[in-house]
């Protein structure tokens, strides 16, 4: 029976040449296989000692190799457009090696059978999809995947007379390791801002995630919790746009990430409410959760993109009060509904989401990626709207857009800093004016008026969040520049010129 972490502990240390220079991730794969191996043979000697005989059940439960399957056709989509992905899945697969191995010796030290399946895929494709650290730091994945199973095994209460665990091994990791890292300022050990930004990049990645989580939904029945989460933020976010006149994600109602943990992250049917209400409630607390971190997290100065992890480990310590509260209703007390109310409530959630999409709540073409709506709303005035737009336009410079650059340089010194390189970099890449500029700031004389992109910037400029535009019909171009309110546009849209 100990072949299984044997095997684990040889194959994590074949893959030190993973390791490419960087001696502290040898080190990990190096460590973690002494582990293995050092635990495997305490078990062993202390297993003949007590006389126990250890086994092993071959389990295939439906609730992991469905999510695992949903979850890895979103990382190979989210990896054909941005390449880390696919260079960064020979790591997942040590992970998971590892996994296999700590969930095998964790269950033998604390009974004499351990269930194999596909348990620990979900849990690492979960994690994966949320938080890398880097290659110098990746001992902390190690660790984070430990104390996922340890907090699986170790920390569990009573649930309708059996004992259960308390948090899932991928969410309570996640929120362990988020907490740590904000306190310490230690974000830039992660590649966590980046998986947030590119996770967007695909094209129609929402209804990819709506889709492949479908037959989980039905299955499960968790299609209440994602439905309530859901339909919770975007009237949240609705409201925050009647009242400040932005809106609160500033590109979308329902980021991408919030949009992924809502249908992958928090929605494990083991620590989730067992009733059909309690879990609608369920689905509110995460949203309203995901409003307070995002708010509080902008306040501090912290990445936002923890704002969907850190919620879940506290809801799943409520499950079991909500679980009560809503039995008191005599129409609630009934625990896990059959398929067809799962199918029901999976369907409603499934017109919702179209509803949403139609009036572009949700998708590719949000109101809030159009460039146009944050100038308008700097110029009238406010501060966040501003911010986006100075941060947004410095992204497009980076991006090779000479207007951008050019607009950058402008945005700083109507804030009072210096340009630096903004108009040289624009003159650079042929825009004109900026050429003009640059010389005529040396003599103090005030910057010219803003003229819109060139048809060479309008790839990058009307990108939003996404990856640049491939096209470059330039009928077609001024089309979507005049979609988006693009000053100027609308009238060449024909001719192209």
């Amino acid at each position: 029976m100990f072949a299984l972490p044997v095997v684990c502990a040889l194959l994590l240390a074949a893959a030190a040449p993973l390791a490419r220079g960087w001696p502290g991730l040898f080190w990990t794969f190096v460590g973690s296989a002494t582990l293995l191996l050092a635990w495997t043979a305490t078990l062993l000697v202390s297993g003949r000692r007590q006389g126990r005989t250890f086994g092993l059940d071959v389990v295939l439960r439906p609730q992991h190799w469905v999510q695992a399957c949903a979850q890895l056709v979103i990382v190979l989509y989210w990896g054909w457009y941005s390449r880390s992905v696919y260079a960064f899945l020979p790591f997942i697969a040590v992970q998971l090696i590892f996994a296999y191995g700590v969930d095998a010796l964790i269950a033998w030290s604390r009974r004499d059978r351990y269930a194999l399946g596909f348990g620990p895929f979900p849990v690492i494709l979960s994690i994966n999809l949320f938080l890398w650290f880097r290659p110098e730091w990746f001992y902390w994945q190690f660790a984070m995947i430990l104390v996922g199973y340890a907090a699986k095994e170790l920390i569990r209460w009573n649930r309708d007379g059996r004992s259960a665990h308390i948090f899932n091994p991928s969410s309570f990791p996640l929120g362990v390791a988020s907490l740590l890292l904000i306190v310490a300022g230690a974000s830039d050990i992660t590649f966590g801002a980046q998986i947030a930004t590119t996770q967007f990049l695909p094209p129609h990645i929402y209804l990819l995630i709506f889709l492949v989580s479908l037959p989980g939904q039905i299955l499960f029945g968790v299609a209440r919790m994602t439905m309530a989460a859901v339909v919770t933020l975007f009237l949240i976010s609705e409201a925050y746009l009647r009242l400040a006149g932005t809106y609160l994600f500033f590109d979308s109602h329902i980021s991408l990430p919030v949009f992924l943990g809502m249908h992958l992250l928090f929605t494990d049917p083991s620590t989730s409410p067992r009733t059909g209400r309690g879990r609608l409630v369920f689905g509110v607390l995460y949203a309203v959760g995901i409003t307070v971190f995002f708010a509080l997290l902008r306040e501090i100065g912290a990445p936002t993109f923890y704002d969907k992890l850190l919620p879940v480990p506290l809801m799943n310590l409520s499950v079991r009060a909500i679980d009560r509260l809503v039995a008191k209703r005599p129409s609630s007390a009934a625990a896990r509904p059959g398929w067809q109310l799962n199918l029901g409530y999976t369907s409603l959630w499934a017109i919702i989401f179209l509803g949403l999409s139609a009036i572009r709540g949700l998708g590719d073409t949000h109101p809030g990626q159009a460039l146009p709506y944050w100038l308008a709303r700097c110029a009238n005035g406010s501060d966040r709207a501003c911010e986006y737009t100075d941060a947004i336009t410095l992204v497009y410079c980076d991006n090779g857009s000479g207007w951008a650059c050019y607009e950058w340089g402008i945005m700083q010194l109507e804030a009072g800093r210096s340009p630096g390189r903004a108009f040289a970099l624009a003159c650079e890449r042929a825009f004109p004016i900026a050429c003009d500029y640059t010389d005529r700031n040396a003599r103090g004389a005030p910057p010219p008026p803003r003229p819109p992109p060139l048809l060479a910037d309008l790839p990058i400029v009307l990108r939003g969040s996404k990856l640049p535009l491939r096209e470059r019909d330039p009928a077609r171009l001024y089309a979507i520049a005049c979609a988006q309110g693009w000053p100027g546009t609308c009238e060449r849209t024909a001719s192209g010129g």
